[in-house]
Parts: C-alpha cells; structure tokens; sequence
C-alpha cells in the first residue's frame, strides 16, 4: 500500500476566541541577544500570529525554545535567543489559544491512534516491544521520501563499528536514501579507520578481534586525513576506499559534522565552534521531513530541538516532520518520544542490526 501524507488539518480562525482575538503584540528588542519581557517561546508545533486583524500568519520555518520576530513585509522569522538584534519586533504574550493573538495547533494532523484500555500491557516501549509493524511502515516512508522529501539521518560512531552495517549505510547513500547527515568527529574518524585498518577503534569490524597496537588506530586514521588535508583529498586520491564519508561526499550529500570538547585531532572537515555547527545543522534540518537518529544521545536531542513537528513545502502545504530514534538505551529512545513531537517513533535495537534491517527490507521491495 503506498505511503499518504496524514491531512493537514488547518484551523478554524472563524469560532469566537479565534475571531474575537486581538492581534499580536510585538515588541522590539531592546539589545542584541536579548529577548523582551513577556517574549513567547515557540513550541514544536505549527504556531499561528495574528499580525493585524483578521490575518493569521503561520512561520514557514520554526523551532522549539526560540522567539518569533515579525519582519518587513509581514512575514514571521524564528530565531534562536543568541541570533536577536536590537530592534527585532519579537512576539509576546504567553497565552496559547488565542488570548495573546498567538494560537499554538497542536490538533494539525489527523493520526490514526490506536484503541485504548484503562489497563494494558506493555504500553510503553521497553526491550520485549515488538517493531515488525514500525519497520514496514518505515519503508512505506523511507520509498515516499526519497522521491518527495528530505530524509536527515544522525549519526553516532557505532554505526561503522560494524562491517556489515557501515556497508549496509553506504549502500542506502547510494540509492537515494539520504538526503543529508549530521554527526560528529567519531563518525568520520572511525569510518576512515575502518577503511585504512579494517577496525573500529582498534578492533576488527568483523570479527571482534582486538589487533596488536589498534588503539593508535584512529589516531592515524586522523593524522593520515590530515596530511592530506581534508576527507574529499582521500577520497579522490583512493586513500579512503570505502564507507559511509566515502558514499556521502562521492553522491554530494550535505553533512554536518559537529565538534565536541573530547574529540581528537580532528578531522579537518569538522566545525569546531559549537554556534557555527548548530547553525550548520539547523540549514539541513529546515529541510527535513524525517529525521533517523541512531545511537547518539547528544545529537539527537539537539537535532530534535531544532525540528519541529511540521514542514511548509515550497507551494504552501504544510505536511509532518517525522522523527525516528533507535537506541538500545530505553532511556535515549524515550528522550526523544517525550519531547511530544506528534511524529515521535522509537526502536529499541542495536543500530548495527537496524541498519542491515532496512538496507535490506528496501532492497527486497526494490526487488
């Protein structure tokens, strides 16, 4: 059964408290950086602001934690607090039904749910839930996307500690699956290594075996990169042979990766200043419609902060933003699913086996 987008359920600005509300006050920051009094705080959800009577104006681009700012022409920016300059007409008032001329839909998209007992088992995710029915529908998603979308994967570095999962990641690269990736200095580090030494951090990627001095490893690996002078230079060169930067910058897919106070080296294509990657970040994730985020905790927070729960497509139409984590931490799964996204999903698996999973379960239906 091919995959349909849920219909975007617009509000009804005709029922009294909407009809009746006053218009939304803006007022202009008084200095960079720093919000005014009573400033509204945007949630993930579509927001809607009545910039003068009668007309309600919808952000095209938004993110939670953030303030809305009302520019020249009537259109609404969203901007994070430290991105505020002095005379930035920002949105205040912190009622959220209309009251402020601010009213926050989160009824916007119809979901099918499913029928409830006052007692269940099993009814939040743990090791025992099953995920046969997440995946096919993933796939139904994953196929729709690569025509119609823009599919962000975040990555952590345990997806290349696996021979076959790395494989597996750069075969989807290959095939239009990704759209863009956000990682860190790990990633890329031990992608290279296991494309010079065939380890992940000093251990074969197949069989588990330690190798004699493999803890220098991803220094090298580093070092080697950096001789050269950057990834794209190995790359072109035959040095990195294989692996997932190899796919990404081989098929011209944006990436991000972001840089961390524990990093070695690092590589040279990492941002170092922790403003500039979240800048770099959020332009890829505006663009996304389904974020997977896989075994890394930090990351996919700060990519789940930045992505809210709806898209405007270029002609207008408003469509979800879907929002997969996969962990084998309840807890990092459920961080993500409790940030009461509408579009939330979590898989409890190693990240290694999804990987090879829905490489796999594409190329099936592909046949």
């Amino acid at each position: 059964m091919p995959f349909i987008l849920p219909p975007y359920r617009h509000p009804d600005f005709s029922i009294p408290e909407l009809s009746g509300a006053p218009p939304a006050r803006f007022v202009p920051a008084s200095k960079d950086g720093v919000a005014p009094d009573d400033y509204h705080a945007t949630s993930i959800y579509p927001e809607y602001f009545q910039t003068r009577k009668g007309q309600w104006v919808l952000p095209r681009e938004s993110r939670m934690d953030c303030v809305a700012v009302l520019e020249d022409g009537g259109s609404l920016s969203v901007k994070e607090f430290r991105n505020i300059r002095a005379g930035d007409q920002v949105a205040c008032g912190r009622h959220e039904n209309g009251e402020d001329g601010i009213f926050v839909h989160t009824g916007a998209f119809d979901f099918m749910d499913s029928a409830s007992e006052k007692f269940a088992f099993r009814s939040r995710i743990t090791r025992e839930t099953s995920f046969s029915i997440d995946y096919d529908e993933l796939y139904d998603l994953l196929e729709y996307e690569r025509e119609h979308g823009f599919i962000l994967w975040v990555l952590g570095p345990a997806v290349v500690f696996d021979r076959d999962a790395r494989s597996a990641f750069a075969g989807l690269v290959s095939r239009g699956y990704v759209h863009a990736l956000l990682a860190g200095n790990a990633l890329a580090t031990h992608d290279v290594e296991a494309s010079l030494f065939s380890t992940g951090l000093g251990q074969d990627i197949y069989s588990k075996r330690t190798v004699p001095l493999g803890h220098y490893n991803h220094l090298d690996a580093i070092n080697t990169i950096r001789r050269i002078g950057s990834l794209k230079a190995a790359i072109d060169q035959g040095t990195v042979a294989s692996g997932v930067m190899k796919a990404v910058i081989g098929k011209g897919v944006p990436f991000v990766l972001a840089g961390s106070i524990r990093d070695d080296g690092p590589l040279p294509e990492v941002t170092g200043d922790a403003y500039a990657a979240q800048d770099r970040m959020r332009a890829l994730t505006r663009k996304a419609t389904t974020v997977i985020a896989m075994a890394t905790q930090l990351h996919a927070i700060a990519t789940g902060n930045m992505a809210p729960s709806y898209h405007v497509g270029s002609d207008g139409t408003v469509r979800p933003v879907y929002f997969y984590t996969v962990d084998m931490s309840e807890f990092a799964v459920n961080k993500l699913a409790n940030r009461g996204s509408l579009t939330a999903r979590s898989i409890l698996t190693n990240v290694q086996d999804f990987v090879v999973t829905v490489e796999r379960g594409l190329r099936m239906r592909a046949g």
